[in-house]
């Protein structure tokens, strides 16, 4: 299990070790450690690997500065960009001092290079030590451009515990917009893989950061245990859902994985109440119906196996509710959110359902005085719509938001997207590593909804059962691009048999 930690945490851990170490021992570990990942990513020979060195003129320079040394003791040709301390007011730390006096008597070559003439030069690797985790301001001005010109260099980017740039608490870009694609006002290095010290931080896992970050690798620098808080927030792993993972029992029925029914189907509306529907069928449920506000079909030709209800008949006492998929916004839409919040069943609120309970804050009391479990699954604009914000100001802390909404309303949250974050009311997360952008297309949100009420008909709980959703809806999409079917072009639809193949193998090797 993977934990995670905020800024704050890691400068308190930093802190309590360097107190129990010579001055300047944990720059060196972080130094040498840098140093070997490095090396195994440069040629065979290393005296024909050119190297460039970004040293910023904090402690993250110091960092630098340490892997410069290493790499041209080893061999390689190594230049240095310095950027170090000769700005007023701003002082270099004695263990920054010592690791730039070890690289200045390397045989690393200290050049100021042009942005512009980069793009000259072969290079096999760059190492980014320009900003660390205290980076407050928007990159700007040279060192913008040189992020850029960096970002266009067809090689490897090394990032030296976060990349330059990025905010590690959030994930998202010092000083963006995080609008579309999270551009605007910021830059931030585009990394193919990142050394984080100590412990490993949440920025690196969601939003921008997935982009940003490539492979990312933790070393502690043989700090104690014993310094390390509790983490509150984890990535996601089997480890934590494998125990409700069963085999199933031949003696068995329809009626021991339980209903489910999925609520919307409003005039126009019918795919997405379909689509959650035959996710919840073909991951396990034993009775799934969909429940139209419209007329339903006769049957669902493709899936003839699903119960087509009228949502005002239907008992939403009976089964595990899934609302929202295709629900719309009409009177009658409202009338029935309101009966599903009002149930003693576990309720899933996904899509049209979110936007309505934004608009109604009385719903939203209900939803958190809710007895039975309650999971809700906004997009960054629905999320935005709960909270009253914008879907940019979502973005510019996922993980925060996440937690607010989890408090406001008591329920399980999944902020879907990239690194997707589940929060419990308790304050706890998770960020999600399956998934890419073959999700990026409409109706995968459905089939995440309806997928999450199988399990939760099943008898999973619900913090566990969102977990193993999100993992499994991620691992399909990965799979179907591994098979040659993605990311581009892939449906939802596709999504269904593959969770159900991935379902499968999951309980086969862990299943008890």
């Amino acid at each position: 299990m993977n934990p995670l930690y905020c800024v704050a945490e890691i400068r308190a851990i930093e802190q309590a070790a360097a107190q129990r170490l010579p001055a300047g021992a944990l720059m060196q570990r972080a130094g040498q450690a840098a140093a070997n990942a490095a090396l195994d990513m440069l040629p065979f020979s290393t005296s024909r690997a050119k190297v460039l060195v970004l040293a910023g003129p904090g402690n993250n320079g110091g960092d630098a500065l340490e892997v410069a040394a290493h790499l041209a003791f080893a061999g390689a040709q190594v230049s240095v960009q310095h950027f170090g301390c000769e700005e007023p007011g701003r002082h270099c730390s004695p263990e920054r001092e010592a690791a730039f006096t070890r690289a200045r008597a390397s045989k690393a070559n200290f050049e100021r290079l042009a942005p512009a003439a980069l793009a000259q030069h072969e290079w096999h690797l760059v190492i980014d030590g320009l900003f660390g985790i205290g980076l407050a301001r928007p990159i700007d001005g040279e060192l913008r451009t040189l992020v850029e010109a960096v970002n266009a260099l067809p090689c490897n980017r090394f990032a030296l515990d976060i990349p330059s740039g990025l905010d590690a608490d959030t994930g998202a870009i010092v000083g963006a917009n995080n609008g579309a694609n999270n551009e605007g006002g910021g830059v931030a290095v585009q990394a193919t893989h990142t050394i984080t010290y100590i412990g490993d931080k949440t920025g690196l896992h969601t939003c921008a950061g997935r982009d940003c970050s490539g492979d990312v690798q933790v070393a502690r620098l043989d700090i104690d245990a014993a310094l390390y808080p509790p983490a509150r927030c984890h990535l996601n792993d089997v480890a934590f859902f494998a125990r409700h993972l069963h085999k199933r029992r031949h003696d068995t029925h329809k009626g021991s994985y339980g209903n489910v029914a999925v609520l919307g189907g409003a005039p126009g509306m019918a795919g997405a109440v379909t689509l959650a529907a035959r996710a919840a069928l073909l991951s396990g449920a034993g009775r799934v119906y969909a429940c139209h506000l419209d007329t339903p079909p006769a049957y669902d030709s493709a899936q003839p196996e699903l119960m087509l209800r009228r949502v005002q008949d239907f008992d939403l006492d009976s089964a595990v509710i899934v609302a929202g998929p295709g629900l719309g916004g009409a009177d009658d839409s409202r009338a029935a959110l309101a009966r599903a919040v009002g149930s003693r069943a576990p309720l899933l609120l996904d899509a049209d359902a979110l936007n309505l309970l934004a608009q109604d804050t009385a719903l939203q009391a209900t939803v958190a005085e809710r007895a039975a479990p309650t999971i809700i699954t906004p997009h960054p604009l629905e999320a935005a719509r709960l909270l009253g914000l914008s879907a940019g100001a979502v973005q510019s802390n996922r993980p925060g938001v996440a937690r607010d909404l989890a408090a406001r309303l008591r329920a399980i949250v999944v902020l879907k997207g990239s690194g997707t974050v589940l929060a419990r009311p308790d304050g706890h997360i998770v960020i999600n590593t399956t998934g890419n952008p073959a999700l990026a297309t409409a109706g995968t949100g459905d089939v995440l909804a309806g997928l999450c009420g199988s399990l939760l008909a099943q008898g999973w709980p619900a913090w566990e059962a969102a977990l193993s959703a999100v993992w499994l809806h991620g691992m399909a999409a990965d799979v179907l691009v591994t098979e040659g079917l993605g990311p581009i072009g892939v449906s939802a639809s596709e999504l269904v048999p593959a969770i159900r193949t991935a379902l499968n193998r999951m309980v086969q090797l862990h299943g008890r």
